[in-house]
Order: C-alpha cells, then sequence, then structure tokens
C-alpha cells in the first residue's frame, strides 16, 4: 500500500479566482509541498490536492488550515481519499524535488522555503 494519499491532502471551498501560487502561500509553512493540483470545474467552488513530503506535514495542514477563513470561504482541508490518478509532477517541473533550496523559478512566490 502506497503511502502517498497519507501525504496529500484536498483543500475544498477554494474561491473561484484562487491561483496555484496562493494555495502554495497558504500551505508552504506546514512542510515541503511536492506537487500541487488545482482543479477549477465550470461551476464554483474550486478544490485542490496539495502533496506533501511527509504525512506529518499533512496532518499538520489539516490541523492547521481546516476551517480557515481564505478571501470569504472557509475551506475544507482533510487527507485526500484516492481518485487523483497519476501524479502531475510528469505534466510540470515547478517544484524542485532534488535540492533543499528551492529557487525553481515560480516567480515572485518561489519556493525557497528557508527564509522563514
Amino acid at each position: 500500500m502506497s503511502g502517498r494519499f497519507s501525504r496529500t491532502i484536498y483543500v475544498g471551498n477554494l474561491p473561484s479566482d484562487i491561483k496555484e501560487w496562493e494555495v502554495e502561500d497558504l500551505f508552504y509553512k506546514y512542510g515541503r509541498i511536492v506537487d500541487i493540483e488545482l482543479k477549477i470545474p465550470p461551476r464554483p467552488p474550486c478544490y485542490s490536492f496539495v502533496e506533501f513530503e511527509s504525512s506529518r506535514d499533512a496532518e499538520d495542514a489539516i490541523r492547521g488550515r481546516d476551517g480557515y477563513n481564505f478571501d470569504g470561504c472557509r475551506l475544507r482541508v482533510e487527507l485526500a481519499h484516492g481518485g487523483r490518478g497519476p501524479s502531475s509532477s510528469d505534466r510540470r517541473s515547478g517544484y524542485d524535488r532534488g535540492s533543499s533550496g528551492g529557487g525553481s523559478g515560480w516567480g515572485r512566490f518561489g519556493v525557497s522555503r528557508h527564509s522563514d
């Protein structure tokens, strides 16, 4: 059994104009993010899957952000329950998996996490 799902959280009730960097900004303080998959359906609300490097980080993010008010929306954050399909990491290389320094080019909201 893979531990991937225990490291991946579901974030629901996101505003319709949410950007991926905003999702990252909400969760980076809980641990190293491996992948973010933002879903913007034709009808709101939007939702996202955030995969962390460790299950402990995912649990911390759930405790810290479930029920959090973001831009007038009360976030629903819980452990993902499968059904996501293959990792989107083959489609996007924005998260630097190989080094500990970040700096993979996400613009002014880069993934450097060590300045906090």
